[in-house]
């Protein structure tokens, strides 16, 4: 442990973070590299290769075909205190999932892009709906970015070329008038005067589509990315970026005075730098929250680092101890019946364990029964993630019912949400909002 400025953060001995990067090296020989992804990944990767995915992509029912299309809808928690569209609405948050009460009835929603006080909803036909304090409705879009600067759509350039235009607008605006500012955005390919050699990128915004460059919600608003990076997603906290690229590997950059860069120290990093404590991992999944950061190895491991003000990477934290709430010295912190479990942490030896205000180096988290996770997401101070068999733990601040547990409890170990179990409804995947979640779920098979 160290301190400084006043906060304890955790500086992993070199013999435990070992340990785990030895673990997670032999889970990825058992496994095997060549592991199959699940129908649903394998199904987003396409439409990311299309450059159609979202932030989080997912049609009605067609992930089975015509034939044996099962029923899927969207759900929302968490806080709408700006009248957002989420479950049911009343008063200013909803404590457990319910049907997303979308802007537009029978919209075919595949994407949902969330900032604090507003929410974008793009449609499989290309339909922007805006809901919160925020709203307005527009057409021929490709895919649409919500923050509280400014919402970032991009639309089909002119004629019938692969370009597409990026649009600003204020998020008051209702996307009627005139952008706040408008970029022309050509392909890598089509560039004679770029490199690349006809390599092209896809991904969902901020990171540009077959472009190697970004949108950030503060100037300069257009930021291009080195030639060397093939980036496939890029995800932005309050102050850090975090992108996944071609080979899995992971890059940070941006603010890290709460750890959340992952390289090991509190220092700022002007540039993208690569996350050595996960090279040889590969990844497939990165999310950035306000000051924290998770990733999803190819094996379904879970690495998360940065700040652990509100239990939100499943470490003790002394907020939560100090509110009388649940303090586990263990990531899973549930029998293996997946029921919970309150008890104090515990070192090796049976003394209470240290609180960790700052994790800067990746850990290994360890979900209960050993289940392997897809995909992950984090709001401001809370994490959300989907695991193989379709079910969907949170952990973190609950403030406002952001963690699905039917209270405002926060929370500093994963714990299932039941809904999802209890309507036997397969989880798919997920994006949290700064304080609140949208879940996309599916029947389950009927056997």
């Amino acid at each position: 442990m160290a301190a400084e400025g006043g906060t304890i953060w955790s500086n992993l001995l070199p013999r435990a973070h070992n340990h785990r990067r030895f673990r997670a090296l032999h889970a990825l020989g058992r496994r095997g590299h060549s592991r199959p992804r699940d129908r649903f990944d394998r199904a987003w990767t396409r439409q990311a290769a299309a450059g159609t995915a979202g932030k989080v992509t997912a049609s009605r029912g067609r992930r089975r075909g015509m034939a044996g299309e099962r029923t899927g809808a969207w759900f929302g928690f968490g806080f709408c205190g700006f009248g957002q569209a989420l479950g049911s609405g009343r008063g200013h948050q909803v404590l457990s999932p319910e049907p997303l009460r979308a802007p537009g009835a029978g919209l075919d929603i595949c994407r949902v892009s969330a900032s604090w006080s507003y929410t974008a909803f793009v449609t499989g036909g290309g339909q922007v709906e805006l809901s919160g304090s925020a709203r307005g409705a527009a057409g021929g879009c490709k895919d649409a970015w919500a923050s509280e600067a400014f919402l970032v759509v991009l639309r089909p350039g002119p004629g019938s070329g692969p370009g597409a235009e990026l649009q600003a607008w204020a998020p008051g605006s209702a996307l009627r008038g005139e952008p706040l500012w408008a970029q022309t955005v050509v392909p890598e390919a089509e560039r004679k005067d770029g490199p690349g050699g006809g390599e092209t990128q896809a991904g969902p915004l901020p990171l540009l589509p077959c472009v190697r460059a970004y949108v950030s919600p503060r100037p300069p608003f257009y930021r291009p990315l080195a030639p060397t990076l093939r980036a496939r997603r890029l995800e932005l906290g309050a102050e850090h970026a975090l992108l996944l690229d071609a080979a899995g590997q992971v890059f940070s950059w941006g603010g890290g005075r709460h750890g959340q860069l992952g390289h090991g120290t509190l220092e700022a990093e002007p540039e993208p730098r690569l996350l050595e404590a996960l090279q040889g991992l590969p990844m497939t999944e990165v999310a950035a929250g306000g000051w924290h950061s998770v990733c999803v190895s190819e094996t379904g491991d879970i690495y998360i680092w940065g700040w652990n003000e509100s239990g939100q990477l499943a470490l003790p934290t002394r907020s939560l101890a100090e509110d009388g709430e649940t303090v586990t010295g263990e990531a899973t912190g549930l029998n293996e019946d997946g029921s919970e479990v309150k008890r104090v942490a515990r070192g090796e030896n049976g003394a209470p364990a240290p609180f960790i205000a700052v994790q800067p180096f990746p850990a290994l988290l360890d979900l209960p029964m050993g289940l392997d996770a897809i995909k992950a997401s984090c709001g401001s101070r809370h994490t959300a993630v989907v695991t193989r068999t379709g079910e969907l733990y949170t952990w973190g601040w609950g403030k406002y019912g952001q963690l699905g547990h039917k209270d405002t409890t926060s929370l500093d170990r994963p714990c299932r949400v039941d809904y999802f179990v209890d309507k036997q409804l397969q989880v798919r995947t997920v994006s949290c909002g700064p304080w609140n979640t949208y879940v996309y779920a599916v029947e389950k098979e009927k056997s």
